[in-house]
């Protein structure tokens, strides 16, 4: 699995942060930042129900 966050589609909610903070972070103006964007297997199923709760869309999850 590959991750990207779309840093002009993100809004900023915080949702991945909150969901996968081994994964996402944000800048100081909230907006999201990929710290692993291979994340490990252990780490895919929270990955995915960040991509998920992303309610602008902006994490993207690649195969």
């Amino acid at each position: 699995m590959h991750v990207e966050g779309d840093r002009d589609v993100c809004v900023g909610a915080g949702m991945c942060v909150l969901t996968a903070p081994e994964v996402f972070d944000q800048d100081d103006e909230g907006i999201v930042m990929v710290l692993h964007k291979e994340p490990s297997a252990d780490e895919e199923s929270v990955v995915r129900q960040a991509a998920t709760l992303c309610p602008s869309g902006a994490v993207k999850l690649l195969s």
